[in-house]
């Protein structure tokens, strides 16, 4: 009765996805309705993989489940132009670098740990978020302003805590040239070349949070010696509130710039 139970999913799950790239053929490629149809289908093929790892208990790991996944939808990826699909297919390649070094954190000794899983997701949002601007320029469908800032939160989150790892942690080496090469590239391609706030901002907020991590280890620091706690951490609250500050003063100054 339980297989009976399993193969009635499997059914339904494989139904769902064939009427979903039926509908999808149907209405084409360049109607809403059907691009929805083919964003419905791609998760659809997550659950009938799910499905089929607990069914036949093949042992894989989740970030095989993922990568099989991000590998089967490829082709609807590349026929469908739809920018949510492709941002789909983003983020699962981004879970299954994440879940791949969480399963296999010291795989090859050093050489594959925490501090490399980040930069490969570094990596892989930075060149995409790249080739996606480079490509809205001449690509219609690419156009819309979401997707990038995603690209560009997800490179800016995992750049930051490179940066607070190597203050922090383990010293600074590769990401102390890395870190100002990116924001030099965000404040050229968002302020120069064109403009975008919300990318803008996100750079001012990581730079805060970095310029305050690096005054609070060495507050820590010298606390070890018998330093004023009460004085330093004023110092660093006063810092946060004169860099956000700071910042806002541009944002805005910016926002009236373009109004003009």
């Amino acid at each position: 009765m339980h297989n009976w139970n399993e193969l009635a999913r499997f059914g339904l799950v494989e139904l769902a996805i064939v009427a979903a790239v039926l509908a999808y053929w149907r209405l084409g490629p360049d109607r809403a309705t059907g691009k929805a149809a083919l964003l419905l289908a791609s998760p659809l093929v997550g659950v009938l993989l799910a499905l089929f790892s607990r069914f036949y208990q093949t042992g894989a790991d989740i970030w095989e489940l993922f990568a099989t996944w991000a590998v089967l939808i490829a082709p609807w990826v590349i026929i469908g132009r739809f920018a949510g699909l492709l941002m789909l297919w983003l983020a699962l390649a981004n879970l299954s670098i994440i879940f791949y070094f969480k399963t296999y954190p010291w795989l090859f000794g050093m050489f594959l740990n925490f501090e490399h899983g980040l930069w490969m997701l570094f990596a892989l949002n930075s060149l995409a978020l790249a080739c996606w601007e480079l490509a809205a320029r001449r690509t219609a469908w690419l156009a819309k302003r979401w997707a990038p800032r995603l690209l560009a939160i997800a490179s800016a989150t995992t750049i930051t805590l490179l940066m607070l790892l190597g203050l922090l942690f383990q010293g600074i080496d590769t990401v102390l040239i890395v870190y100002p090469a990116w924001l030099v590239c965000v404040y050229a391609a968002y302020r120069v070349a064109s403009r975008d706030l919300i990318v803008l901002a996100g750079g001012c907020l990581s730079l805060i949070v970095v310029v305050t991590s690096l005054l609070v280890e060495q507050i820590l620091v010298k606390q070890r010696y018998g330093g004023g706690a009460a004085i330093d951490f004023l110092f660093i609250a006063l810092a946060v509130i004169g860099m956000a500050a700071a910042s806002a003063w541009w944002l805005k100054k910016l926002v009236r710039e373009g109004r003009q």
